[in-house]
């Protein structure tokens, strides 16, 4: 039974990245992203049906390397600016480490598809995708 302030994430599939380190992430993904292969759980790849290649979405990853104790920290890990509460960042250290990463699908495959720019590690958890939806203003 879940407490009243815990919440459950089910990871629905893994980042497959040429990328094995923090280090060798690029600070945002339009800073030298690269592809990768989102794998989804078998038994949630009907969840894709709708999806196509061309079709922008969004990415939703557990940070699972953050250190969730840190509340401030330098933007971009430059010393030289002022510390910045993580929540005034992108930051991956963060008291719940859930990445956001807006990405193009190249192709689809039977166990999920191949995306870019991607700016996470090898084995980084997947916990949700939604598409990204124009917002149309008329009138």
């Amino acid at each position: 039974m879940e407490k009243k302030d815990e919440m459950v994430l089910k990871r629905i599939g893994s980042i497959r990245s040429p990328l094995t380190s923090r280090e060798e992430c690029p600070k945002q993904a339009s800073e030298g992203g690269h592809e990768g292969m989102i794998i989804i759980e078998p038994h949630l790849r009907d969840g894709l049906e709708g999806l196509e290649a061309g079709r922008e979405i969004l990415i939703f990853t557990w940070l699972h390397l953050a250190d969730r104790e840190i509340l401030k920290v330098h933007p971009r890990g430059d010393a030289g600016r002022p510390l910045r509460g993580v929540f005034a960042t992108r930051s991956p250290s963060r008291p719940n480490p859930i990445g956001l990463h807006r990405v193009t699908i190249l192709e689809m495959s039977e166990r999920g598809m191949r995306v870019a720019p991607l700016d996470v590690i090898d084995g980084t958890p997947v916990v949700d995708i939604k598409p990204v939806l124009e917002i149309s203003r008329e009138g």
